[in-house]
């Protein structure tokens, strides 16, 4: 009965040790997922400001697949993005993926060749703060491949114009 005890004591101690890294290694895995998932959005925006001509995409809808509201791929459903990312499936303007809730924020809401949208930004959040993600995450359309990161998770907005008047660079913020 004793050897019984020791050996759960054992697993218990083994247990004790390996969950909080487990859940630490879940938040690192969301936050490279995220970082990733804004890279698309920032791949996907460049491709639709240079095939559709009018700037960058009004919301993450546009930038997603065919269906709902069109039937065709355009400048209202430019297939760059998949379904979930874009809010198309299930229909959300502030889609989750990977623990990570994308707020879209662009300078037009409906850009147009003579009105183009110039610029957006684009805010990724930890749906459970602590136990999805610890960082915030933006990114703009300044440079798509310069995500700022905010450690303390404090962060959570952008403006039409970019990440740059909120996430100002020192501090817990700065480049991924």
């Amino acid at each position: 009965m004793i050897e019984l005890l020791i050996v759960v004591a054992i697993i218990l101690i083994i247990a004790a040790i390996a969950i909080p890294n487990l859940l630490r290694s879940k938040i690192a895995a969301n936050e490279a997922a995220s970082a990733s998932t804004m890279r698309s959005i920032g791949t996907a925006n460049v491709l639709y400001l240079s095939v559709y001509n009018q700037g960058f995409a009004g919301n993450l809808r546009q930038l997603g697949p065919t269906g709902g509201g069109c039937a065709t791929v355009g400048s209202d459903c430019a297939g760059l993005l998949d379904a979930t990312l874009s809010g198309v499936s299930p229909s959300t303007p502030t889609p989750i993926k990977s623990g990570y809730l994308f707020t879209y924020t662009p300078a037009t809401a409906a850009p147009t060749p003579a009105a183009p949208n110039a610029s957006y930004s684009v805010v990724g959040t930890p749906v459970g703060p602590g136990s999805t993600g610890v960082s915030t995450f933006c990114l703009d359309g300044g440079n798509i491949y310069l995500i700022w990161r905010d450690t303390s998770g404090g962060t959570t907005t952008g403006t039409g114009a970019g990440c740059a008047p909120t996430w100002v660079p020192g501090g817990t913020v700065g480049p991924v």
